[in-house]
This record gives C-alpha cells, structure tokens and sequence, in this order.
C-alpha cells in the first residue's frame, strides 16, 4: 500500500503546485502587514520615500486637498500586468495593484533642506473581490509607520510659503471613513489616477517626462493615444494652464464629484461636479436643493451665476460646522485659495 499512497502524496502535490496562483490571488487575501517598511515599497529608510525599482511615482494636475498638507503617490502594478486606456473614468488596475499614498508637511515649505513630518501613508490594495484601504500611522521617530484601522489625530506644526507659522490637530482617517470617500457605486474604488490627471510632466531621477507616455514606455499602460486626443485638467492653480473656468472645475472635480456624481454616494442630491458634466442645472445653476435645510445658510440655490455671496456651493464650502462643511470628511481647514477661485468662476458666470 505504501508505493500507492507514495503515488498518491505525489500526485496531489503536483495538483496543488498547479493551482497555488490561482489560490493566492483570487479567493485568499493576503493579511495586511503590521509596518509599512514590510512591504518593500521603498528603498533604504523609508522616509525618505525612494521608491523600489518595480514602485513608480505619479502625481495629479490638480489634487484633493488635504488641510495643506503635501502628498507623494506611487503605484505597484504586479509583474508583467499593465492597464487598459480609459478616456473619462479611473483607470481600471488589473488585480494586485497597490496604490501608495504619502501625506506629510514640509517644516519650511520656504526650505526643502529642513526637512518634513511624515504623518500617514495610505494603501489601496486591489484584491480578487475588490478595492482595500489600509491606514498606516508614522511614528513621531519618523522611522516607520504602522497599521491603525481606528485612525488617529496628531498636533503638527509648520511653515507655509509665506512664512506664516501654521498649526492644526490633523485627522488620520479610520478605515470606515476611507470606504465613504472612495465608494463608486457601493463599491470602494480610487479616486484620483486617471488619464486626464496624469496627463502632465512629471520629474523622475532621469529625466522630466509625460506621466502617459512614461507609462507606456514601461509597459504599464496600453493602447494609449496621441497625447492631443488624450483629455488634461488644468492645475488649478496655474493661470496659464487653463481657463477660471476650467480651473475652477477641475478643483471641483476633484474635490465634490466623488460623492457628487451619477455614481457616487450624494447622487441623489442631482448635484453632479464631475468633470464630464456639461448640464447647467446639474452643476449647481439656480438649483434647488432637493433636502433642504441650515447647510443651505439659508440660500435658495446651489449656484447663483454673478453672486458666490448667495450660491449654497459656496457656503458649503467656505464652512467647518460639521453639519454643514463639504467635503465632510477630509479636512477641518477651508481651503482658501480653491474657494477664492470657485468663487470668481461664480461671478463671471453671466447673471440670469
């Protein structure tokens, strides 16, 4: 009976050996590590946020603001994987894909040699049974950062560009609140990379190149255009890349239109902000709110074209009260600078 069973030992591993990918990457998730550095993301200590060969860095034309504070993104594509081009939506990322996002404040933003605080670092995981948020903490040694599914909130203090000492108690998300930001359709998805954010330079350690074309380069992007046929938001903070308008809706978009969209949590308001939105009316213009009440501070329209003083949009924005801020989570700050522009948008909108 022995030389069966033998037989048999041999068969069933074999069996096993076979199918181990398909166990790994479908139905079994890896657990999440305790530390960032287990990983490997990053190169030698990471905090200095040198990616390893196979992670890549990104950015956006215009990005979620987060109370000032500054962000390094990268993305892991698992080997021999790329992503499909898409024209209006997030890219799609092929199952194994992380998406790693660094928050931190310079001390100095006048003075990039004195250094910064690292306060959370982000992961997106994209599994077999969908998107997973993870929430990872550094420590006040600045060596490390380590999971927190409760989130957490630290006193962190510098200096902006104008030399203005700033404080605020900044808000690590808990892993609830990151599933209510990113739900596309009931289901946890990115926000930010898609082509027309990532169409813009970017400086690597080799040279300045377009995001798409250095992606395709690599590989990890397919069936890429012609840049001029590829849509672009502007920095909505450059006036030469764009219009006030355009710049005032790429902030929007980026900021609203992951709630405020067809697909999003608020789409039962009819407010849409999303970038693709062409309806007036569905932009906020001589709109009535569908549930009225003191988050409109007593406004009768989302937008009232010539005067941001009486548009709910503005009021909204321009809150801290819990109950009447948006967006409701991710900030306690008003951004000042991305209001002021969606307001001047509002006044040049001809009055009806």
């Amino acid at each position: 009976m022995r030389p069966i069973n033998y037989l048999l030992f041999l068969a069933v591993t074999a069996w096993l050996f076979a199918f181990k990918d398909a166990f790994v990457s479908s139905d079994m998730p890896l657990a999440p590590k305790e530390s960032l550095s287990d990983y490997g993301f990053f190169a030698g200590d990471p905090a200095d946020q040198i990616p390893a060969a196979d992670v890549l860095p990104y950015t956006l034309n215009t990005p979620l603001f987060s109370d000032y504070a500054a962000k390094l993104r990268f993305v892991k594509l698992p080997p021999g994987q790329s992503v499909a081009y898409q024209p209006d939506e997030v890219l799609d990322f092929p199952v194994g894909t992380v998406l790693i996002k660094t928050f931190y404040y310079p001390k100095d933003a006048r003075d990039a040699e004195k250094g910064r605080r690292l306060m959370e670092t982000r992961l997106l995981l994209h599994e077999a049974k969908g998107w997973k948020a993870l929430e990872y903490i550094w420590n006040d040694e600045q060596t490390d950062a380590y999971l927190e599914v409760a989130g957490d909130s630290k006193e962190v203090v510098w200096v902006n560009e104008l030399g203005q000492e700033s404080a605020l108690t900044y808000s690590m998300p808990n892993l609830n609140q990151c599933k209510g930001c990113h739900n596309q359709n009931e289901q946890l998805r990115p926000i930010g990379p898609s082509v027309r954010q990532l169409n813009g330079p970017l400086t690597y350690t080799d040279t300045t190149e377009n995001q798409l074309l250095r992606w395709q380069r690599l590989g990890l992007l397919t069936a890429l255009p012609a840049l001029e046929k590829v849509p672009k938001v502007p920095q909505w903070d450059n006036a030469e890349a764009g219009t006030l308008a355009e710049r005032a809706r790429a902030w929007l978009d980026i900021n609203c239109a992951h709630c405020h969209s067809p697909a999003g949590p608020a789409r039962s308001s009819g407010l849409f902000l999303h970038w693709q939105e062409t309806d007036a009316t569905h932009l906020g213009v001589m709109k009535a709110p569908v549930a009225a009440g003191r988050g409109t501070g007593g406004h009768q329209y989302g937008i009232v074209p010539g005067d941001p003083n009486q548009s709910i949009l503005v009021h909204r924005l321009e809150s801290t009260d819990p109950g009447v801020m948006m967006p409701e989570l991710g900030r306690r700050l008003v951004h000042k600078e991305g209001v002021q522009l969606v307001r001047e948008w509002i006044a040049g909108l001809p009055r009806q």
